[in-house]
């Protein structure tokens, strides 16, 4: 059940759905309840659950599958999810160091004076 924490419950949702798939309750290959179930189960709305699926989603521990339902990731991760995960922080890092770096051009440049404006 989502709880008045301050912390959004699909948020919550998602954080109890990883801890069971984590915890072996939710096997790989194993299909997770349907979203009206798990709405059910978590006294939540069927977009609340929807977006905590797709956290999931997000992290690789569900695929989903078309016209069959949303599954515990298998074990051995799929090669392109390692190769995307690895792009993505690099990209990250690529990211802050341009933001670094242009804090310092910007630091560098004289300050606009308002008066010589048009």
């Amino acid at each position: 059940m989502v709880k008045k924490t301050g912390r959004p419950g699909y948020l919550q949702i998602a954080d109890e759905l990883r801890e069971r798939i984590r915890g072996g309750l939710l096997a790989p290959g194993e299909p997770l309840p349907s979203t009206a179930q798990l709405a059910e189960q978590f006294d939540a709305s069927l977009s609340v659950v929807k977006m905590a699926v797709g956290i999931l989603r997000n992290e690789g521990l569900v695929v989903g599958q078309q016209g069959k339902g949303v599954f515990v990731q298998e074990d051995g991760q799929p090669e392109q999810d390692s190769d995307l995960r690895t792009e993505v922080t690099a990209l990250r890092s690529a990211v802050q160091d341009l933001t670094r770096r242009l804090e310092q051009v910007e630091a560098a440049l004289p300050a606009a004076d308002p008066k010589t404006r048009n």
